[in-house]
């Protein structure tokens, strides 16, 4: 393969994982300042497969190597959970901006060493809470925020899909997985943002596919201002597959269907004393809008919503949560 040389923000990717293709690669092929130009991958014949099948001009033996490589600006990590927080770390030491999957890392004292290390780095570290940077929810932002709903008295918001492979990696202890994590981060994640602050949990139940692996949970929040709230995920449950979040306030009641994919179809419903309404939002692909986000990050300073602060405030919920349903905490692997 020949090297790539358009010009653009050149990204490295880190593991051939299945999420690439939609959360980076397409989007990247729709954004005319971004190159995606490397890969490495554990088996080298499969980072050649899928750099052939996706365009990609450079490869690389070990993650390291990447990580190292002078000619790319920016690392995205679709890793296991677990190996998150080494990866950003060592894209930080190596001067590289990244964008890393969600969970940002495998436990809140993780996020908050990586928060300290890319406060003084100098680069951007952001983590790929997608739906985050889409229409639907940046505009129900605005209707909470616009006092139309009133005071709010509860959030809730829900992720469940199937996964019924017990070898699944996101049923390994050892990587960091556990339906709170794979599915639940969505949710808690979507509680904090449409909550307006960083609750406490009150309590939290979980249903077990192992001693220390969750395959499903629901807990119970508080926020500061006196509003309740509650998330539900599961990886297999009876709830098999469902993405949703309500926000009820003094005068009104608002639900957003699928806001976790909006692009596959969604709808932001609103009953207030102003009346009815149902708002969609188009469909264009949550990840195009992330990717924008980043792009304007590195290239221009733009801030972002899911930096390393923020990511810690998610960890720092969803170890509350654990904890709260007696089941230990995640460890970097």
């Amino acid at each position: 393969m020949t090297e790539d040389t358009r010009p653009g923000l050149r990204i490295g990717i880190l593991g051939a994982a299945a999420i690439a293709p939609a959360a980076l690669i397409a989007p990247a092929g729709r954004n005319p300042e971004v190159v995606v130009s490397a890969i490495a991958a554990r088996d080298r014949s499969r980072a050649e497969e899928f750099a052939s099948k996706h365009g990609i001009a450079q490869i690389y033996d070990s993650y390291q190597a990447l990580v190292d490589a002078p000619d790319l600006d920016a690392v995205y990590i679709p890793l296991p959970n677990g190996l998150h927080g080494r990866w950003t770390r060592a894209a930080i030491a190596a001067g590289k901006h990244v964008l890393c999957e969600k969970p940002f890392t495998a436990n809140a004292a993780e996020a908050r060493e990586i928060e300290a290390l890319a406060s003084d780095s100098g680069v951007v570290v952001m983590e790929a809470f997608h739906n985050r940077y889409h229409p639907l929810i940046t505009g129900a932002e605005k209707i909470i925020a616009s006092g139309e709903l009133g005071k709010l008295v509860r959030v809730e918001a829900a992720f469940s899909f199937p996964l019924s492979k017990s070898s699944d990696i996101r049923y390994d202890y050892r990587l960091a997985g556990g339906a709170l994590m794979d599915a639940g981060c969505y949710p808690v994640h979507l509680a904090r943002v449409l909550g307006g602050e960083n609750p406490e949990v009150v309590a939290a139940q979980a249903k077990v596919r192992g001693p220390d692996i969750d395959r499903a949970m629901t807990a119970e929040l508080r926020f500061p201002s006196g509003h309740t709230g509650r998330i539900r995920c599961s990886m297999w449950s009876a709830d098999v597959l469902s993405a949703s979040a309500t926000v009820v306030g003094e005068q009104g009641r608002m639900r957003l269907l699928n806001p976790i994919l909006p692009q596959l179809g969604h709808v932001l419903s609103v009953r207030s004393v102003d009346g009815r309404r149902l708002r969609r939002f188009g469909r264009r692909p949550s990840y195009d809008y992330q990717l924008d986000a980043f792009v304007a990050a590195v290239l221009r300073g733009e801030p972002i919503a899911t930096g390393p602060g923020d990511a810690v405030a998610t960890m720092t919920v969803i170890d509350a949560i654990y904890q709260a349903a007696g089941l230990p905490l995640r460890q970097p692997s």
